[in-house]
């Protein structure tokens, strides 16, 4: 009998939601080598329990503890509770920002038995996904799968809904909120159907405002959810339309097919992998120049595409 790589592994991962959901396929390869073995993250509290609900990780300790501060000093007298904490486990697997490798010495010196490191931030030379995996060459483990999806139960929405998440925390990153005022409205017209559902957080009141009053029945606000409850949101949606945006990782990871509008991004590294994704560039990487005609089209071809009624084909992806 093959022995389990690890009895306890710890990753710790810091970055916003779309940083942790590009970690998922590396958890899930730890917990399919291991699934006997403990597996616990240290992260954002909100985000880390996308994993917890689904069955990736066995717990979660929040990222945002004070003491933590004292592991990147080195001759620092070190947290008690941290430095027994560390010790626990067999494998760490660190992708916080450590140039000077201080942070993982002080695992080690705290007793922890294995300290591997990945990347803090992907570059641009492979899709993000395979660079945060790296580190599994390590442990001699495979990488199980890019398009890892989470393990919801969908939330039952009464009507056929289309969930639009108009911001980012980019401004470079959005379609203009005109042309998704524009995109919205028209939709509305042309699908009865159709009901809107709005994402916003902090950093898109100004887009979600913008949308606010359109068929006020028909349009509905999705602002400032707890992000297992957004999940389940966007598992029983019909359809996503976002930008390269962590919101549109998770609806990529909850099922729903999604077109991602892309412009200075490079969708070679930092698209969804998930095969009910398509994405569409704007020309030289301008999403002013993007026309709402041509995401409309883009939308109704995926609207009619039959994996929406079977679940089981997409149609082909979309061009820049």
């Amino acid at each position: 009998m093959v022995s389990a790589p690890f009895q306890r592994a710890l990753v710790i991962r810091g970055g916003a939601l779309g940083d942790f959901i590009l970690t998922l396929p590396v958890l899930n390869a730890l917990r399919e080598a291991a699934p006997s073995s403990r597996l616990e993250v240290l992260a954002y509290p909100g985000i880390a329990a996308l994993a917890e609900t689904s069955g990736l990780i066995d717990a979660f300790r929040s990222i945002e503890y004070g003491p933590l501060a004292g592991f990147f000093t080195r001759g620092t007298v070190l947290d008690p509770g941290l430095r027994g904490y560390f010790a626990s486990f067999d494998l760490i697997l660190s992708y916080l920002y450590d140039p000077d490798g201080v942070f993982a010495e002080n695992l080690q010196s705290a007793g922890a038995k294995r300290v591997i490191t990945g990347p803090h931030r992907p570059g641009e030379s492979s899709h993000a996904i395979d660079q945060l995996a790296a580190p599994l060459t390590a442990l001699g483990l495979p990488l199980a799968g890019r398009a890892t999806r989470l393990a919801l139960e969908p939330a039952v929405h009464g009507a056929l809904t289309v969930a639009l998440h108009p911001g980012s925390g980019s401004a470079a990153k959005n379609w203009p909120v005109e042309k998704w005022r524009q995109l919205a409205g028209q939709l509305l017209a042309a699908n009865p159907e159709v009901e809107l559902a709005i994402i916003g957080g902090e950093a898109d009141a100004a887009a979600v405002d913008a949308l606010r009053g359109l068929a006020a029945s028909r349009v509905v606000l999705w602002e400032n959810l707890p992000l297992p409850e957004l999940a389940r949101r966007l598992a029983g949606a019909r359809l996503y339309l976002g930008h390269d945006t962590g919101v549109s990782h998770l609806a990529a990871a909850a099922g729903v097919p999604s077109l991602l509008l892309f412009g200075p991004s490079n969708p070679g590294v930092w698209a969804p992998p998930h095969e009910h994704v398509r994405i569409l560039r704007a020309p030289e990487g301008n999403l002013p120049n993007l026309p709402v005609a041509t995401v409309l089209a883009a939308l109704a071809r995926f609207r009619e595409g039959p994996r929406l009624a079977t679940g089981q084909e997409s149609p082909e992806n979309e061009k820049p």
